[in-house]
């Protein structure tokens, strides 16, 4: 996706979906779910990340050594490294569907937004995919 057509998406995203009022309580699960992987990226745990992705990360990851390596590939270093992460809107697309709004900051002190994908499977909410891109502003 480009930047332009993220940066639109994020845009309508945040615009039509209420800001966090926790009215669903299952919020904090997805967010526990983002929040393990983050930490476990954090702490180069590659066999703990890749247990919080959805199953077809899983499939086409054996190895969670090259799952991190694809992530740092595919442009989500500012995730890996980040320094701080903060949720935002949300929205429960279907009961098995979830988008979550996180900010990070990054190890430069940028500030990234992304969109978590979050899929209930058998064994609870999988994170399946991220859209990122990079936002005017320093974090603390």
């Amino acid at each position: 996706m480009t930047k332009s057509l993220y940066a639109a998406f994020l845009s309508l995203f945040l615009m039509f979906v209420p800001a966090s009022a926790n009215a669903d309580p299952v919020y904090d699960e997805w967010q526990a779910v983002i929040t393990g992987q983050v930490e476990a990226f954090r702490a180069s745990d590659g066999p703990a990340a890749l247990g919080f992705a959805a199953a077809g990360f899983k499939a086409r990851f054996a190895d969670p050594a090259v799952f991190v390596q694809a992530i740092r590939e595919w442009g989500y270093s500012a995730i890996i490294d980040s320094r701080s992460h903060s949720f935002g809107a949300y929205q429960l697309v279907d009961p098995n569907l979830a988008l979550q709004a996180v900010t990070f900051t990054g190890p430069d002190q940028a500030l990234y937004q992304a969109i978590y994908r979050l899929e209930r499977e058998e064994s609870g909410w999988r994170i399946g995919g991220v859209q990122m891109m990079k936002t005017s502003g320093m974090g603390a």
